[in-house]
């Protein structure tokens, strides 16, 4: 009986709800599509309360809490780890030295933001150290390191030597994410109005979206906004023409809310081409909103076919054209394009991966 075991650190205790989702979500997904004679363990913190994990046929439950098992792993101390197939769905993974040629053992970690590298300003100064820290671990030890686009890939490969251990296995919006039956109560709630964009992005890069808003006339919900971030947000929207009452900025959303949201806006705009998964954008294709992305490789990897890449300079054209003739267009488009992505087609992957190392 082969066991995969699956490093779930955030079931009592979430530091990123994002990656906390995919990785009960793939856990389910490994459950689905075991093959015959395979099982899957969860290996979880110690404290807290006994957690149910779902798609687990077993825990194994370590002494440490997540915060100290995070410093001890970040100096390669793993005791009580025990060995076997190890996957962890992120950087959060035991890595230290072991022998995959005789005694099977195999540990693989997962990135899904490079921002630590590439835009550490967005990320807290202990965020950043560890996950540096972390990155440098899985160069030495880690049997392959997934991310989840091939601009990505390429982005990692240069961060360290992995040679030919970079695997790509993308994410997606989680089982059943749909648009509530209360949207209408939900989208009060929140403030929206009729016409309305949804957008991610920072202060530095929602000039472009705030402009075409301004044409559009339509209010902007910023959401998976930064703590602190909403005066420099309104700030920038001002200096584009729109009114700081039309811009609403918010933290992340249960996904209720954010289905809700999602599916009454007239198109979403992904403005940030940071190397990280877009989760929003992903989940906009699974409600076929009419997706508009900054000119990036992951948004290129991503969205495809799905939607329309444009400059800085083209969010207004392109919101045009989602708010027009082309809203039919670009939903069908966008939904179409959700069906490359899903949690059962990423275990399948995972599967695979482990039984070629």
């Amino acid at each position: 009986m082969a066991v995969l075991r699956v490093v779930l650190d955030q079931v009592n205790d979430v530091v990123d709800a994002d990656q906390a989702d995919a990785a009960r979500s793939l856990t389910l997904g490994l459950a689905a599509t075991a093959p015959q004679k395979c099982t899957v363990e969860a290996i979880v913190p110690g404290g807290g309360a006994e957690p149910v994990v779902d798609g687990a046929d077993t825990l194994h439950r370590l002494s440490l809490a997540r915060r100290e098992l995070g410093a001890a792993w970040q100096l390669g101390v793993v005791g009580g780890v025990g060995g076997g197939m190890i996957h962890a769905p992120t950087l959060f993974a035991p890595l230290a030295k072991h022998d995959r040629a005789n005694d099977y053992d195999q540990t693989v970690a997962t990135l899904w933001d490079l921002r630590a590298w590439t835009a550490p300003e967005q990320l807290s100064r202990a965020s950043v150290l560890w996950q540096r820290s972390m990155l440098k671990r899985a160069a030495k030890h880690a049997d392959a390191v997934v991310v989840p686009t091939h601009a990505m890939a390429e982005e990692l490969a240069s961060l360290g030597r992995f040679a030919d251990r970079i695997r790509v296995i993308p994410g997606a919006a989680a089982a059943g994410f749909a648009i509530p039956h209360d949207a209408a109560e939900r989208r009060r709630a929140l403030g929206a109005p009729d016409r309305y964009l949804v957008a991610t992005g920072t202060a530095d890069t929602l000039s472009a979206v705030f402009a075409a808003a301004v044409d559009r006339d339509a209010d902007v919900f910023v959401v998976d906004a930064a703590a602190g971030s909403a005066p420099a947000i309104a700030e920038a929207a001002v200096a584009e023409g729109l009114a700081a009452p039309r811009v609403h900025v918010l933290g992340r959303l249960d996904a209720g809310d954010r289905a809700a949201l999602l599916g009454g806006a007239l198109a979403f705009a992904a403005a940030d081409p940071a190397p990280a998964w877009p989760w929003r954008l992903v989940e906009a294709l699974v409600l076929g909103v009419p997706v508009i992305a900054a000119e990036s490789g992951v948004h290129h990897d991503v969205l495809a076919e799905g939607g329309l890449l444009v400059g800085a300079a083209g969010f207004t054209d392109a919101l045009r054209d989602a708010a027009g003739e082309g809203a039919r267009r670009l939903s069908v488009l966008a939904a179409d394009r959700s069906r490359a992505y899903s949690w059962n087609g990423s275990a399948e992957r995972v599967w695979t991966l482990h039984a070629e190392l």
